[in-house]
């Protein structure tokens, strides 16, 4: 069996934060993710236009922007496997070289139908599936008491949905929605160099094994547990960063810059608490964490179906991506101390349940505005998953506190 990078050098566990792993790797890691979710929610502020111009329905403009998720979603199992054989920093060069080319020969060629928005959204998912490369590569040059802080950190790049939040409309108005495919691949290409010349991937790799090895955590009762709780915090967080453009523009008639700003501040606040929920998690444990977590979210989501005004409604949307911020960061606390010889297909098989979440929520907000008339019913039923997540999580957590807590000798 590989040995850790901390393992082989026990001293290196008992030292502080910045002096325990590799920080050129760990800023390496987090702006390729930081990048990569920006493209990965590109679709949600284009939303607005591209649905002007393509005459899309509400429904298939939540499907549209719901895609990128969805595919984001399979493409982090492939790449969780990808990383365990060729290793985090090779898999995620060619990911990137993917998700420029796709941007480039969309630009290049145009948009021009719906079908093509569901292209687009399966290339910018190669972008979503950075999730399961990042966080590996990051977190395997960290000891177990650390852990909570690296992944945090190098997971703190979902704040890329903010540049995407900010920037996309404004150069939309500027030079038309297509051409921002094209200024996309300025900062990516810049992002990719720097990748190649910072990264390096940990000492004492994992050998890889069959797909049979592969898919053991999923005959483990705690992988579905750890995954249905992230499909809750990830997939509100990034469902809503899509969705909240459209929900602006259409439910108080915001204009796609203003809806753009209004994404861009509730994001984040999402994307600003991840590290401090992981550092939360390493004082607390990831458990009494995601207690509060799933609470606050339930009640914000719930607040946000009946809001009144915009005010009211960016307050309860700033509280639920808190919320959820916090809980992205609490679960990647928990999945190192129980999966640490699978960290690999579990950073996959966790990330791919919460972008089946984030895939839900942005697409059964566009059903339930096509059916309803309203964003509402939307809201509610994904606060009452949330209700559903807590009841999960009282189920379990003694046991896990006994078990597998106790063994890894972290408060969980």
């Amino acid at each position: 069996m590989a040995t850790a990078y901390w393992e082989e050098d026990p001293a290196k566990s008992a030292t502080g934060f910045w002096s325990s792993g590799h920080t050129p790797t760990l800023i390496a890691a987090f702006l390729y993710f930081d990048l990569a979710f920006m493209v990965w929610v590109l679709l949600g502020p284009l939303a607005p236009d591209i649905a002007k111009t393509l005459a899309l329905t509400p429904a298939q403009k939540g499907f549209m922007v719901a895609t990128p998720t969805l595919a984001g979603a399979v493409l982090r199992v492939v790449n969780g496997l990808l990383v365990d054989q060729i290793g985090p920093k090779r898999a995620g060069a060619i990911s990137q070289i993917i998700v420029i080319a796709g941007l480039l020969s969309a630009w290049m060629l145009g948009v021009n139908s719906f079908g093509g928005t569901v292209a687009l959204g399966v290339i910018l998912g190669f972008a979503g599936a950075s999730f399961a490369i990042a966080l590996p590569l990051a977190s395997r040059w960290y000891p177990p008491e650390h852990q909570g802080k690296a992944m945090g950190l190098a997971g703190m790049g979902n704040s890329g949905t903010v540049l995407a939040a900010l920037f996309a409309p404004t150069l939309a108005k500027m030079f038309g929605w297509n051409a921002v495919l094209g200024l996309a691949c300025v900062p990516l290409v810049l992002v990719l160099i720097a990748y190649l010349a910072m990264a390096k991937d940990a000492p004492g790799r994992p050998a890889p094994k069959s797909v049979g090895e592969y898919l053991q955590p999923l005959r483990q009762a705690d992988s579905w547990w750890l995954m249905g709780f992230y499909a809750v915090t990830f997939g509100g967080f990034v469902g809503l960063a899509a969705s909240l453009p459209i929900y602006f523009t259409e439910r108080f008639g915001l204009t796609t810059v203003t809806a753009g700003y209004c994404t861009a501040g509730c994001v984040f606040a999402g994307s600003l608490v991840r590290p401090m929920g992981g550092a939360l998690a390493d004082a607390i444990g990831g458990v009494k964490a995601l207690t509060g977590v799933f609470i606050v979210a339930a009640l914000a989501l719930a607040g946000v179906s009946i809001a009144p005004t915009l005010t009211v409604a960016l307050l309860f949307f700033v509280v639920a991506m808190l919320a959820l911020g916090v809980g992205n960061g609490s679960i990647f606390q928990l999945v190192p101390q129980r999966f640490a010889a699978e960290i690999g297909v579990m950073t996959g098989l966790v990330g791919m349940a919460g972008g089946i979440g984030g895939f839900y929520l942005a697409s059964s907000l566009g059903l339930a505005k096509q059916w309803t008339g309203s964003f509402a019913p939307g809201f509610l039923i994904f606060a009452a998953l949330a209700l559903v997540a807590l009841g999960g999580l009282t189920l379990v957590k003694a046991t896990w506190r006994r078990t597998w807590g106790a063994a890894a000798g972290v408060r969980i």
